[in-house]
């Protein structure tokens, strides 16, 4: 473990966030006839020497499409040549079957430099396949409660991070990102970052536990904007997450933790016609995206598929590390790629 008392505080934080949530959410699960829907999954990194985490994995296709919420914490004290000290993230995915119940992503981590320096990332986001105005208002509500003096800021380089320059539209409906995030109040920044937490563990489960019983049932048309809002999600994550690039760059130790964010299944076709809207070499990238794919239309994302595509991502910014300039900001781009290597 870190020697550092901000690192096991950290810690403590996000391994709480994470019981609570997959707590929370397997309640909802069990009240409607899917219980045991989680189970844990566990990496180390270099065999555990500076390392790992564990992740809570729901089963593709029952009361979730797919659902995953992670722990992590690397460390590099017995390396002095690394300027990073260690990393400690919740990071959490959340894809209903139903395509009325909104997805949910957050990220929590703190980062710390050997010198003591060290900055908090913070990110909660709503995305719906289905748009529904009362659930979109209730979590900003939530986030604007949580964290009021920032929630302004905040929102805004959220929507920067999470636009789509080449489909001209965002990826979800509410964004809440805090980049570098540091006040000078260590006490203060963590107390955010725990607020924040509490907002989303507490009030998600309450979006999604309405939505299914609101509407319990899902016709064609709502099933067609899920597989294409699916398929966004997944061109958004492999094209412009700075997180999750960085992830892939720095080991292939949790490939497939890494990419527990993709959903269950996409529209092949339809992500293929994106390529066209994508400045080079972006395009390459689209190309091999598509190429890792099974053959067809409607396609599954398993685990196959999901180390495929992290191998196309990996390859694609070793041959083309200008293109990393072309990935999401919101106000200031984080250093954590050069920092781990």
């Amino acid at each position: 473990m870190p020697v550092s008392p901000q690192a096991e505080a950290a810690h403590s934080l996000v391994t709480s966030l994470q019981s609570r949530f997959v707590e929370g959410l397997e309640d909802v699960a069990r009240r409607h006839d899917h219980p045991g829907s989680f189970f844990e999954v566990e990496w180390l990194r270099d065999e555990g020497r500076h390392g790992g985490g564990n992740r809570y994995t729901a089963s593709s296709r029952g009361f979730f499409n797919r659902a995953s919420v992670n722990v992590s914490q690397i460390h590099y004290d017995d390396l002095p040549e690394k300027k990073l000290g260690s990393a400690t993230a919740l990071s959490t995915i959340i894809h209903p079957e139903n395509p009325h119940a909104p997805s949910v992503h957050m990220h929590i981590s703190w980062t710390e430099m050997k010198d003591g320096s060290g900055y908090w990332r913070v990110m909660a986001d709503l995305n719906p396949s289905v748009l529904h105005p009362e659930y979109r208002d209730r979590f900003t509500r939530c986030l604007e409660k949580a964290a009021p003096d920032v929630f302004e800021d905040a929102s805004a380089q959220g929507d920067r991070y999470f636009f789509i320059p080449a489909l001209g539209r965002h990826r979800g409906v509410v964004h809440f990102y805090l980049e570098c995030f540091q006040s000078g109040d260590p006490d203060a920044d963590r107390d955010l970052a725990h607020h924040v937490g509490d907002a989303v563990v507490g009030e998600y489960p309450r979006i999604l536990e309405d939505a299914v019983r609101q509407y319990p049932e899902a016709d064609a048309a709502a099933r067609a904007e899920q597989l294409a809002y699916h398929t966004l999600y997944l061109f958004q994550v492999l094209t412009l997450d700075r997180g999750t690039t960085s992830g892939i760059l720095v080991h292939d130790q949790n490939d497939l933790g890494i990419m527990g964010s993709l959903p269950a299944v996409v529209d092949r076709d339809l992500l293929a016609s994106w390529k066209r809207h994508v400045v080079a070499p972006q395009d390459e990238l689209v190309q091999g995206l598509v190429d890792a794919l099974p053959a067809g239309s409607r396609v599954e994302i398993d685990d196959a598929a999901k180390l495929r595509l992290a191998q196309v991502v990996r390859r694609h910014y070793h041959e083309h590390p200008e293109a990393l300039k072309q990935q999401a900001s919101g106000d200031t781009i984080p250093p954590t790629v050069d920092n781990h290597r």
